[in-house]
């Protein structure tokens, strides 16, 4: 079944927001949530415009995951869909090796 406009948006204060892609697994969903977590305290704390930097596209990153950016998850097949998520965690997974 498709999906209603209430499956696909939030509306807080009269802003239309974009909902997560109800379709990732809730241990992926865990992993983009923390990294979106840490994107958003990163980018109060930053020191320099580099930190500041980085810490967007960890957000951004996390973002596109969870279908809240990019590509809306209901215009997306299922493997599109999986490959958004998998991918965005295979960056973020990077970022904090250090080698991403």
């Amino acid at each position: 079944m498709a999906p209603t406009d209430d499956d696909k948006w939030l509306v807080v204060d009269g802003r239309r927001w974009r909902r997560t892609d109800p379709a990732i697994p809730p241990d992926a969903l865990a992993r983009l949530k923390s990294h979106l977590g840490r994107g958003r305290s990163g980018v109060r704390t930053a020191d320099s415009d580099a930190e500041l930097a980085a810490t967007r596209h960890r957000t951004q990153l996390a973002k596109v995951g969870l279908g809240e950016r990019g590509t809306a998850w209901w215009e997306q097949t299922d493997d599109e869909r999986r490959e958004r998520w998998e991918s965005a965690l295979a960056e973020l997974d990077a970022l904090d090796r250090g080698d991403g």
